[in-house]
């Protein structure tokens, strides 16, 4: 319901260009991958720092924004994809803790993309690959400890901190 509203929307904008990209469903949070133009992605991140204003009475709490990436040549994900993580999906013991925000960050995404590979070559072979994404390559999911990990990373921005620091012009250090 939220996300096809907020996609629609969006595609009313921007009509030529679609969102694709990966819904991650966990007992406790949410993990999304959004692929489509800046503009569609700011419009998302617009939205989710209002929903994070609305208090505790908003369908989503505690959003974090974790990489804004511009100008990729190709998509991950072909379509838009979400996959319930039914079973706990675990970290090997010991591994998130002292890793640095930024090398989970980089785990996560290699994550990602072998996740993204593998629906794309299941694709072919499946009619409903949308149905069946967490059971393709469960080992692939997103442990839930790292996304707990990265929400309280302090790298890692709210939607609203991360459009003030976004819109807000760059402030050279001009030497003296």
């Amino acid at each position: 319901g939220y996300h096809r509203g907020l996609f629609e929307d969006a595609l009313e904008d921007h009509p030529r260009e679609q969102v694709s990209g990966l819904l991650l469903l966990y007992s406790g949070c949410i993990f999304h991958v959004v692929e489509s133009c800046s503009s569609t992605i700011h419009l998302i991140i617009q939205d989710l720092a209002s929903l994070q204003n609305q208090g505790h009475s908003a369908l989503l709490q505690e959003i974090k924004v974790l990489v804004v990436a511009h100008n990729i040549p190709t998509r991950l994900f072909p379509d838009w994809y979400v996959a319930i993580a039914t079973s706990p999906v675990t970290c090997p013991q010991g591994s998130t803790p002292s890793q640095s925000t930024a090398e989970v960050v980089a785990e996560c995404l290699t994550l990602l993309l072998k996740l993204a590979a593998c629906i794309q070559s299941s694709e072919d072979d499946s009619e409903d690959t949308n149905e069946s994404v967490h059971t393709l390559a469960p080992e692939l999911l997103i442990p839930a400890e790292t996304i707990n990990y990265l929400y309280n990373a302090e790298e890692c921005a709210s939607p609203e901190d991360f459009l003030r620091i976004y819109l807000s012009p760059s402030q050279p250090a001009l030497d003296s």
